[in-house]
């Protein structure tokens, strides 16, 4: 299982690719980042989870929260480093 490097939610597929340096630039369910564009920089992953937080971090998609599943535990799965790769410029 993956996480969104914004808000931790669970995602099927790595957001960097397999081998963190290819971004999917995919759209998380639940903050709407787009892996690879929002997830960038570290500055850019904190800039976008401070607006999501103050928007209520709820899910953009409803239907895809898994049942159960709490903000609290869901920001534990934040990831605690960005993978080799994310904080560069993209080409």
């Amino acid at each position: 299982m993956y996480h969104c490097h914004v808000c931790g939610a669970p995602v099927e597929e790595a957001p960097w690719g397999e081998d963190g340096r290819t971004p999917l630039f995919d759209l998380c369910p639940c903050c709407g980042c787009e892996f690879g564009y929002e997830d960038s920089t570290q500055a850019g992953v904190e800039r976008y989870r401070t607006a999501w937080l103050q928007g209520g971090g709820v899910w953009k998609n409803s239907k895809d929260k898994p049942a159960g599943l709490h903000l609290e535990q869901q920001l534990k799965w934040v990831p605690a480093k960005l993978p080799i790769g994310i904080a560069r410029r993209i080409a």
